[in-house]
Parts: structure tokens; sequence; C-alpha cells
């Protein structure tokens, strides 16, 4: 079926509403939750739908008046209506994209700096604080889970859970490595460096997915928060660090007050980690847990930010680019995500 074919989703609607009926529904809040939220994600797409098309027929309406009787005053409210249906079509189109299995999901996002120290844990504290000014500007919520501070200045490693409707859906395209070129404020003699950090974009896994994880597989280890959590995350040894033996896959969790919620969400991040790895075998693609990234270096960048000597930030996949780095790294990344979806369409 199509992301978008009307009668279908029309059909598939009312196929979910008739499941509502059913007796034992409610059950199960996990399944019939689920249930419910798809209901709503179709019914607001055919909204969309509806809207668009009522715009148009109006504009087809005045358009054949027009033929028949000139008008200026109405000329120009129909150039206006026609403005307005395009940037309504464009959403529709970008809606239209996100399609994909995990798409509606929430994401969880996790950030590491490449080689070169300090200049490359302040550059993962500047894209991360680019996606957290994103996700408040575009109605997203962001639950901090684990956050190791930089040695001098930066971050070493954080994680954080996204959370909305298509988190996922459009952070999925930032996942690699993102390049920095600028002026360092590190080096007396103010020089240009160029540092590298890797973006780590997953879906969170939600509970109507089963997974079965043998505990004798897991090394769980507890240990002292750090970061900015509070006064509170240092008094205990409440943080949780669980190491899935089989892959040597490594999460944490240091965001609850309990040693028990801690473990509860590093389970909940191990899941959502095994889950993107089986996906991966599924699709038969020889690659590790981090997809496409490869080396935190040259070569292998997905998009270059530049300070120096000019300011510009591209993307190499789609091409797209702008100007305005401070505006992109003040969270305008919607430009990005939009052109790596179409992008993807072309695949």
């Amino acid at each position: 079926m199509s992301p978008f074919d009307v009668i279908h989703l029309g059909e598939k609607l009312q196929e979910l509403e008739k499941k509502t009926l059913e007796q034992g529904f409610w059950e199960d809040a996990s399944s019939s939750g689920k249930i419910l939220k798809e209901i709503t994600n179709i019914k607001n797409k055919l909204e969309e739908y509806k809207k668009v098309k009522e715009n148009l027929d109006n504009i087809l309406e005045v358009l054949a008046f027009l033929k028949e009787e000139k008008d200026e005053q109405m000329e120009q409210e129909l150039q206006e209506s026609v403005k307005k249906l395009e940037k309504s079509v464009e959403k529709l189109e970008i809606n239209t994209l996100l399609s994909g299995k995990y798409d509606v999901n929430n994401a969880m996002i996790t950030l590491h700096p490449g080689a070169g120290g300090t200049e490359a844990q302040d550059w993962v504290e500047m894209l991360y604080r680019m996606y957290t000014r994103w996700a408040n500007d575009n109605g997203y919520q962001v639950e901090e889970l684990d956050y190791l501070e930089g040695e001098e200045a930066g971050i070493k490693s954080v994680t954080a859970l996204i959370k909305g409707d298509y988190a996922y859906g459009y952070l999925k395209g930032e996942m690699g490595v993102h390049r920095l070129v600028r002026i360092s404020p590190f080096d007396s003699g103010g020089r240009r460096h160029t540092s590298f950090a890797s973006v780590e974009v997953l879906p969170e896994i939600t509970d109507d997915i089963e997974m079965q994880i043998n505990p004798d597989d897991l090394r769980v280890d507890t240990y002292r928060a750090s970061g900015a959590g509070g006064q509170h995350i240092n008094k205990t040894s409440s943080a949780v660090r669980i190491t899935h033996i089989p892959t040597n896959i490594v999460v944490a969790c240091q965001s609850e007050r309990s040693q028990i919620q801690n473990r509860e969400t590093a389970m909940k991040m191990l899941k959502t980690k095994l889950l993107d790895l089986k996906e991966k075998e599924q699709k038969e693609k020889i690659e590790d847990l981090k997809g496409n990234q490869m080396d935190i270096a040259w070569g292998s960048q997905i998009r270059s930010y530049v300070f120096c000597p000019y300011t510009m930030v591209k993307d190499h996949r789609t091409g797209y680019e702008v100007g305005n780095v401070q505006a992109v790294m003040d969270g305008d990344l919607n430009g990005f995500m939009e052109a790596y979806l179409k992008y993807l369409q072309k695949l």
C-alpha cells in the first residue's frame, strides 16, 4: 500500500475501528493502545488530505470564475491561496514520507566524539545543544538517559530519548559522522581545526515488541552517577551499566533516582539496540550496530559544518546546504531532515 493511498487508508481505518468494538479489546492495554494510536495517525493523515482537497477545489472554482469575469482583488486573493496550498501540499508530502516501520516511535540518540580530545568533545556538546533546541522547537520532549562530561570541556558521551510522534522518522537521517571546521577556542594560536562526532539514532522499542534476553548473557555494573543530574545523583551508586556479552553492546543509565528505575531504563535501551541489530541481520547487511558510520574521521562524514573561512552547513548525501550556520546550531534542522526523507524515496 502506498503511504498515502486514501482509499486503502480509509479501509484500514474501518478495519481498526471494528477491532475496538470486539469483546476483550480493552483487556490488553498494550495492544489496544497501539491500535488507538494507529487510528489517530490515520485520521490525522486523512484530515490533512481532506483540507488540501477542499482548498484545491475552492481555488479551481475561483479560477473558473476569473476566466469569465476579471476581478483584481479576487486574483490577488487567489495568489495568496495558491501559496498557502503549496505549503500544505509540501507538508502533506513530508507526512507521506514518514511511513517507515518505526518512524512514529520515540528516538534514542547517542553522541560520541571522534579523535581530538577537548576539541571533539566540545563539538559533541554543540551538537547535543542543537538537537535539544530542535526538539524543543518542534514540540518534542528530551529525556537525558546517560551523560559523561569531558575532562576539560564538552561531553565524552551522551544518550537522550526524544519523545513524541515521529521523532525517529525525522531524526533517523541524522545518524552518521558530523564534521566541524572552525577557529578553535582552545588554540591560543587561533588556528583552524577540524573535529568529528558520531550520532547514533535508534527507534525506541515499544512494549508490544517482545524480546527474550538470557540473564546469563548480561553483566550488570552499578556506579555513582556524574553530570548535570542534580545533587542527589552522587550520594548512592544508582547508575547502572549493562553489557550484553554475546554482542558486546554496552548501555548505561543514570537519569533516575533509584537503581531499579535506571536498570529498567537500561534494559529498554539494550532491547532497542538488539532490535536494531536483529533488523540489520534480517536485511543481510554486513555491518555492525552503528550502521554505515565507519570511522569517526575524514571521508565518512554525512554533513559538514563550516564556520571558517566561510559559513556553510552541507549534507553530503542530499546536497542540501544553508549559509546560516548559527541558525542550524540553534536547531533549524527541518530543511535537512525533509531533504533526507525525499532522498530516501529515490534510493
